[in-house]
């Protein structure tokens, strides 16, 4: 979906919301009339129909097998077969080109600039992650990440923790856009400072409020205006950009919607497309590759005249052919950052609906009078939760849930030969450094890339690396939840 279609579904539902508002109609529950100040100005949106963000796709969601069919060739024995379901939800259809990731930085620029220039130069990518000892490419360090030639290229030499900055700064940077174009807010705020700036938590809490053209009508009668901020109960800031789980990549990758009939998988699938090979076999495109990686021992891209793959190192995020979802190089080009934090044995223990590994619940910093707390970057300043407010929970009993089950305080409990103050809270028991390489800031990676063989284009394969390190053969791209019904198009129910 294109950028002017999404504003136009959002405009016609913000109409219907606008309309729900001049026609009171009464509380199932109480009798009273709701968007009625005279009968207290409870206010009810009825729902805004999601749309597809630009530059991503729709993921119905379903069930699915997770993990491999295929031989382990490494004998690494972390991905075990087991079916899982993956609620619906949004992907970018490509990689995050070179070309977004400097719109990021001139962003930062801009803004950080000046004052603090190193939250800049911290979001950079490592352009020296493409240099070797053992192969000459100083060409790719120079002109990769800023010559328009490679805009459309994937962005490499991003770590995960880089990557998760700019999905909080394209949340931001879209519901602004989200907002103007709506008219609630004027285009350019010259006020915007590090400090004072458009981030969605600040707007919530009523700490940003830009140039502003119009607001809501209040309809309670208490209210001291007649007019209100935008809240969330409005349906019109959208949910935060991330990675996607490693569950969601997965299943968005193999792209099975398009070999389903009737609740019944055809052929499971060993690539995102059909077949055994990883070759074209449609007659317009017989024997084409369907993606970028290493064919065989030193062959890179094929021979002059008939190259098999069109690509030395990376290429554009739009080469291949999509899946069944839309999806671009969901094998090939370049391996992805997922959200989850790698254990070998994740999927034997993570719940069936939505598997996931790397809950740090936060909550916001308020101050003695119960304030929120903005930091000197203009953000709201978030915390782990503390014992205190945890509480007596029983879904959860510890803010950082990274190792449950697994070398933390519950599962090593058991050993009376070891003091419970030395394992609280720490993974020393089963990982660390000399042990081995497996820690709580290790993420996982999706995908193969060109620098890879055949066996990492299979959507079940996965590698980890250090939240804070990069490769020039790992890229990123962003996911979405997916609001309300599970299916687009689906009237909620009135």
């Amino acid at each position: 979906m294109n950028i002017k279609n999404f504003y136009s579904i959002l405009a016609i539902g913000f109409v219907a919301f606008l309309m729900g508002c001049a026609a009171p109609e009464q509380s199932r529950t109480t009798g009273w009339n709701i968007n009625d100040p005279r009968w207290g100005g409870f206010q009810v949106n009825h729902g805004i129909e999601q749309a597809t963000p630009p530059g991503m796709v729709f993921i119905e969601g379903g069930s699915f097998v997770m993990g491999a069919n295929h031989q382990d060739l490494l004998h690494t024995w972390d991905m075990i077969p087991r079916r899982v379901t993956v609620a619906s939800f949004y992907m970018d259809e490509t990689e995050i080109r070179n070309v977004d990731y400097n719109e990021y930085l001139f962003w930062l620029d801009r803004i950080f600039g000046e004052d603090f220039p190193e939250v800049v130069r911290r979001a950079w990518p490592d352009e020296l992650a493409w240099r070797r000892v053992d192969a000459y490419v100083e060409h790719m360090v120079e002109f990769y990440f800023q010559h328009p030639a490679y805009n459309d290229y994937p962005v490499v030499g991003v770590t995960w923790e880089q990557a998760m900055a700019y999905a909080e700064w394209r949340t931001d940077r879209f519901n602004e856009a989200l907002l103007v174009r709506l008219g609630f807010l004027q285009h350019i705020d010259p006020a915007q400072t590090p400090d004072h700036h458009f981030n969605v938590g600040a707007f919530l809490a009523g700490h940003y409020a830009g140039l502003t053209r119009r607001q809501l009508p209040d309809m309670n009668p208490n209210a001291p205006e007649r007019v209100r901020n935008i809240q969330l109960r409005d349906g019109i800031l959208t949910p935060s950009f991330r990675l996607p789980t490693e569950a969601e990549w997965e299943y968005a990758a193999l792209g099975l919607t398009g070999n389903t009939f009737d609740e019944r998988i055809i052929e499971r699938r060993v690539f995102p497309w059909n077949g055994h090979g990883v070759r074209r076999t449609d007659p317009r495109h017989m024997g084409q590759m369907q993606a970028n990686f290493v064919r065989g021992r030193g062959d890179f891209a094929g021979v002059a005249g008939s190259l098999n793959d069109g690509a030395f190192f990376t290429t554009s995020v739009f080469a291949y052919a999509p899946n069944d979802f839309g999806l671009f190089n969901m094998a090939g080009n370049v391996a992805e950052w997922v959200l989850d934090v790698y254990r070998a044995q994740t999927f034997e223990q993570a719940h069936g609906l939505n598997p996931f590994r790397g809950h740090i619940f936060r909550t916001q910093v308020r101050d003695e009078d119960g304030e929120v707390v903005i930091n000197e970057h203009g953000r709201v300043a978030m915390q782990e939760m503390t014992p205190e407010q945890i509480g007596h929970r029983r879904n959860f009993q510890r803010a950082d849930a990274r190792n449950f089950g697994d070398g933390d305080f519950a599962s090593v409990v058991t050993h009376d030969w070891l003091a419970l103050s030395e394992v609280e809270g720490t993974t020393s028991m089963v990982y660390d450094y000399g042990s081995s390489l497996v820690t709580d800031r290790s993420r996982v990676v999706k995908g193969g890339s060109f620098m890879d063989r055949a066996f990492f284009l299979h959507p079940a394969n996965r590698r980890f690396l250090e939240q804070d390190l990069s490769e020039p053969w790992i890229g990123f791209r962003l996911a979405m939840p997916r609001i309300g019904t599970p299916t687009q198009g689906q009237a909620q129910r009135r």
